[in-house]
């Protein structure tokens, strides 16, 4: 009976510590964050394709995308598949309803045949990450 008693009085100076007046242990009364809200990373289009191109040429396609959140989209990273494709993105914050750019850049110097290199982008956005895609038909001609 003891025991119950200690008990029950270690309860009750636990939780008025904790600022809960009804004598509940609950994570109520815990100040929460303001939500600010998720930024939503959306491509106009997710994949581009240059067609029939000759070996040697540089190729640039400038993918836009939108932030269709409620709070500023920042992106991390473009991770590009090969050393022949670079990317270039927006590194500002993009704020809701606002758009931003994302170039990639492709030197089909030395390829032959199809081609489909992958850019994985990494954001804040409720989706972190989002593979985008170029394809290209390399020919050679003869030199």
């Amino acid at each position: 009976m003891r025991k119950t008693i200690l008990i029950w009085a270690a309860f009750a100076v636990l939780s008025s510590a904790c600022g809960n007046n009804n004598g509940s242990i609950s994570g109520s009364n815990i100040p929460k964050e303001k939500s600010s809200g998720t930024s939503e990373l959306i491509f106009r289009e997710y994949q581009h394709d240059f067609g029939k191109v000759s070996e040697g040429e540089k190729l640039s396609y400038t993918f836009v995308f939108d932030n269709k959140g409620t709070s500023d989209l920042i992106i991390s990273s473009a991770a590009t598949t090969c050393g022949c494709t670079v990317s270039k993105y927006d590194k500002k914050p993009i704020p809701p309803g606002a758009s931003g750019n994302l170039e990639v850049e492709f030197d089909t110097s030395g390829r032959n045949s199809m081609q489909t290199k992958v850019v994985t982008v990494r954001s804040n956005a409720s989706t972190p990450v989002v593979l985008i895609k170029i394809t290209a038909e390399v020919v050679t001609t003869d030199k």
